[in-house]
């Protein structure tokens, strides 16, 4: 048997990838769900804390601010595991698919409120007291005013920050999940062969690459309208 055969043998087996092609399958549809579920929750919830630090509550914003900053500084690995692993030993017991979904979105969102509260806080001053002069109050200001305009400058570096933490759904593998990489990788146990795991890495790029380039078409689209 030659190299490339060897290869093919190992990497892209027919019969192998028939076999598992519907558990595999299986596992795109719950890293989709998860992912979405993931983009919605993360972005909602960025965008509500960063209109409550716009609010300038200190004790509020102290707090808000230091929780930010540690779920950016963590691995988003070491929250899915204290959360799967650490909260049972106090009597919480959360399905693996909802500890994934939770850690993710909470990555998300810390990261979504600093992208957030950059683009409230590069709005001139003078457009908020002129919004207030008109008659405008501070939270229809914000509403109107500020958030249209703080919104189209967070897109660009919103997108990357979004794909990057999404395709994180892979360390569901690491609790039982059973996204793409999880069930690739039971696949790939049971049959002793990687095609599973060349089928994984097909599907992610099909996946991900369509978000990739809506991605730079949004870059392009209002970095360009923000300069």
């Amino acid at each position: 048997m030659s190299a490339l055969q060897r290869f093919v043998a190992t990497f892209l087996d027919p019969d192998v990838a028939t076999r598992y092609a519907p558990q595999i399958f299986y596992g795109l549809l719950v890293t989709f769900a998860i992912g979405l579920a993931v983009v919605v929750t993360g972005l909602g919830v960025g965008l509500l804390l960063a209109v409550l630090r716009a609010f300038g509550f200190r004790v509020v914003n102290a707090v808000l601010i230091q929780i930010v900053d540690m779920l950016r500084a963590l691995p988003p690995l070491v929250i899915i595991l204290i959360i799967y692993f650490g909260l049972p030993n106090v009597g919480i017991v959360i399905p693996s698919a909802l500890v994934l979904w939770m850690s993710l979105s909470a990555v998300l969102a810390a990261f979504a409120e600093e992208v957030y509260w950059a683009g409230i806080t590069s709005i001139p001053a003078g457009q908020w007291m002129a919004a207030r002069s008109t008659g405008l109050t501070f939270v229809q200001t914000l509403r109107f005013v500020v958030l249209p305009q703080a919104l189209r400058l967070a897109i660009p570096p919103l997108t990357n920050r979004t794909i990057a933490i999404t395709k994180n759904t892979a360390l569901g593998s690491a609790i039982g999940v059973n996204e793409i990489l999880g069930q690739s990788i039971s696949a790939e146990a049971f049959s002793g062969n990687a095609t599973p795991l060349t089928m994984a890495a097909i599907l992610y790029v099909l996946l991900f690459i369509p978000l990739v380039v809506a991605s730079r078409s949004l870059e392009l689209r209002y970095g360009r309208g923000a300069r």
